[in-house]
């Protein structure tokens, strides 16, 4: 209940129940692994760009070895999926599906690879 002071009157605030938000984004943490990613890949000479999207539906990371190619790969967020095969899915260079799940980590995880033996080569 909130009261106004000096009126004597109360009232409730009610959130509208159900509502959807008008964009899907990345939370503070997701975001924040997906660009430690990028850092490194960057760092290892890998990647050089990245452009991110979102809409109603989906949030999408895309990493580029260079702009003006398509994105090396994809990290799509996409919560109507949680409760089936996992929100996250991870596509390749020509948009195939590398991984899919239900943690990012999982989904990051054959990137993760790659940088390993990108540094040890």
């Amino acid at each position: 209940m909130v009261s106004s002071p000096g009126t004597g009157m109360s009232g409730s605030i009610v959130a509208f129940p159900g509502r959807k938000p008008n964009q899907v984004g990345f939370e503070r943490e997701e975001l924040q692994r997906i660009l430690d990613l990028y850092g490194r890949m960057v760092a290892a000479g890998e990647w050089r760009d990245y452009a991110m999207d979102f809409d109603k539906d989906t949030a999408t990371f895309a990493a580029f070895r260079r702009t003006a190619e398509r994105p090396q790969a994809r990290v799509e967020k996409r919560p109507s999926l949680r409760g089936r095969q996992g929100m996250w899915t991870l596509f390749g260079e020509h948009g195939q599906i590398l991984k899919r799940g239900h943690e990012l980590a999982g989904v990051l995880a054959p990137i993760e690879r790659r940088l390993v033996k990108a540094v040890t080569d």
